[in-house]
């Protein structure tokens, strides 16, 4: 195979992965929107949808998978392959979170601790992966260390959300005045810390997804560790 050709198929994995990025951002912000309205019927089509990203994500593998067979590649696409195989990882990964978060949306109920602004938690983090797939498109490092110092500012949100249920929970008196039963109630904390909980795993993964650029870009690990 020529060196043309393989570059060719190089540049044609970026894109798609770029394209698989673009769709795991489309189900999340459905997933979030689902949360937010509490759509159920739209929080199914997240669920449902979880097979195609599935099939999207085996498929790019086994291009990584030849595009390593086909040609010995040289110390750069060597790098930009293991990337991407690692990215569409994180990329598959954050869809399973999105199905979490739809699957919550379908039993959501906000009338605890309703100053938990899950709204503006998931925006953050939809951005960072937004960000991380733009930074892996353009191979902007810059932009990789950006998102991971940025982070630690999604995860004082998830850590002020948590504190905030929790002090939510001390307070009310689940004594059946308010037609709350015990049960409801825990299921409800539940429910709100693992969506904030799922919410800071997926800017996890956005840095990690700028961690392997990085390294593509610069064989520097200091985001992988």
């Amino acid at each position: 195979m020529s060196r043309e050709s393989y570059q060719q198929l190089l540049d044609e994995l970026r894109e798609h992965v770029v394209e698989m990025g673009d769709l795991v951002v489309e189900r999340l912000e459905a997933a979030l929107t689902a949360l937010r309205t509490v759509d159920r019927e739209m929080a199914q089509s997240v669920i449902d949808s979880d097979d195609e990203i599935n099939e999207l994500y085996l498929a790019l593998e086994a291009d990584c998978i030849d595009l390593f067979a086909l040609q010995q590649p040289v110390a750069t696409d060597l790098r930009f392959v293991a990337a991407s195989f690692k990215i569409i990882t994180d990329l598959e990964r954050i869809a399973d979170l999105a199905t979490n978060l739809a699957a919550y949306a379908q039993s959501a109920d906000r009338r605890l601790a309703p100053e938990v602004d899950v709204d503006t938690i998931g925006r953050e983090a939809t951005e960072m992966v937004e960000r991380s797939i733009d930074a892996y498109r353009r191979e902007d490092v810059e932009e990789c260390r950006a998102i991971a110092a940025d982070d630690d500012a999604l995860d004082a949100l998830c850590q002020r959300a948590s504190e905030t249920v929790a002090r939510d929970l001390i307070e009310r008196e689940a004594d059946g005045d308010d037609g709350w039963a015990v049960e409801q109630l825990l299921d409800d904390v539940s429910r709100l810390l693992l969506t904030v909980r799922d919410l800071e795993r997926v800017g996890d993964h956005a840095v990690n997804i700028a961690a392997r650029t990085l390294y593509m870009v610069e064989t520097d690990s200091e985001l992988i560790y």
